[in-house]
């Protein structure tokens, strides 16, 4: 059975139990789940399905267990390990103090921004099919890059740190 990702937008330990969260993706008919971090990074096997049709799943479960719901943007758990192995931050060499960042959108974008974008600090350097490769450096003013990213892609997407990619594909 295949393994998936679903990376949560908005989650943080204030707003959502990793305990509930994990039953709701439990009553959705998902298996082995298992949250990652306290950050919204749910894994589990389903059935071959659609990331739209696993979303749905996800995102009613957690009207139902939580009484809210959050984005949920799912990845098959291989795709994510083939990123990893990809490493695009090998030919971008980024400045050790950078921050790698990849924001998973929920769709591809219909016309792409012509890439390198940077603002304070932020920069998104490629895009690859729903997935963007970014850095930041970290910035007295918070997460600059956060702001980019919405201006650039809206609100239908979800980021994490290359290292919170790593730990997902490995769970």
């Amino acid at each position: 059975m295949p393994r998936y990702a679903a990376l949560l937008r908005g989650v943080s330990p204030m707003n959502a139990k990793m305990p509930e969260l994990k039953r709701a993706f439990e009553e959705a008919g998902f298996t082995e789940v298992r949250t990652v971090l306290s950050s919204g990074n749910v894994v589990f096997d389903a059935r071959k399905a659609s990331e739209a049709s696993l979303r749905r799943a996800a995102e009613s479960a957690m009207e139902k267990r939580l009484g809210r719901t959050f984005l949920a943007v799912i990845r098959p758990v291989e795709q994510l390990r083939e990123l990893l192995e990809s490493d695009p931050y090998r030919e971008l060499k980024p400045d050790a103090a950078a921050k790698r960042i990849v924001t998973f959108l929920l769709a591809a974008p219909a016309a792409p921004p012509r890439l390198p974008l940077e603002q304070g600090g932020a920069r998104l350097l490629a895009i690859r099919g729903q997935d963007v490769i970014g850095l930041y450096l970290p910035n007295p003013r918070g997460p600059v890059f956060m702001s980019l990213i919405e201006k650039t892609f809206g609100k239908e997407q979800t980021t994490r740190t290359w290292e919170t990619v790593g730990k997902v594909a490995r769970a």
